[in-house]
């Protein structure tokens, strides 16, 4: 097992436990880097965050750094799910309550999940390429989670279920969502979707914390900020 750094957060793992693919990307430091860049924009001090697809908990332990925070995090995958419960013990975020689990925008139901071997690519999407295998898995509630947690924002990495999600769930008390779209999943169209669903829901595009994929739709507006990290 090896302790190493990225993002400024401590990893103690072993090769074997990813893939090749997502090995590489932890020891060059590309791993999720465009997501820990920008999440620091679209979360402030003292914010309820609900993270969704925490994977092995990196970007949960950046989002914990920030001051007075709490994080309610979901991951679906079990064997993802208990990398990540290490990596925030090593971190001391004590101040993340983690779940291996769903939240969805209907009832409580079983779902189907396809296990990858590289993590990022695990889903319930079956198409999205082949996988090792497939397993079972408990759904909350989604707005009744937010409600309950007084939630005011969302971060999501949930491999393309951000479009029946996000057009489907109420959302109410959200402020501020941050998000990466998954295009080649379902195109354009896709992404139409989810920007006019979350327009009716009174969110706008903020390029304030955006970049590429990695975009934060938001209802608050403060003030208009130079940002000489933004082109």
């Amino acid at each position: 097992m090896e302790a190493f750094e990225i993002h400024g957060v401590l990893l103690r793992l072993s090769s074997d436990e990813v893939s090749p693919v997502i090995w590489q990307a932890l020891k060059d430091g590309s791993y999720e880097a465009k997501e820990a860049r920008s999440v620091a924009r679209a979360v402030r001090p003292g914010d309820r965050v609900l993270e969704l697809g925490s994977g092995i908990g990196v970007i949960t332990s950046v989002i914990a750094r920030i001051p007075d925070v709490s994080v309610f995090a979901f991951e679906a995958n079990p064997s993802t799910a208990r990398l990540a419960e290490r990596i925030l013990e090593a971190n001391g975020a004590r101040n993340v309550r983690f779940s291996q689990g769903l939240l969805t925008a209907g009832d409580p139901d079983t779902h189907i999940f396809y296990v990858r071997r590289d993590l990022w690519m695990s889903s319930m999407d079956e198409k999205q390429g082949p996988y090792e295998s497939r397993i079972e898995i408990g759904s909350e509630n989604i707005d009744a989670f937010i409600q309950q947690h007084d939630i005011n924002v969302m971060v999501m990495d949930i491999e393309g279920a951000e479009r029946d999600l996000l057009r489907d769930a109420k959302l109410k008390g959200v402020e501020r969502i941050f998000v990466e779209l998954h295009d080649h999943l379902y195109g354009l169209s896709g992404v139409r979707d989810i920007t006019q669903a979350l327009a009716e829901k009174g969110f706008a595009y903020d390029p304030r914390g955006s970049r590429g994929p990695c975009v934060l739709f938001a209802k608050d507006d403060g003030p208009r900020e130079y940002d000489p990290d933004v082109d």
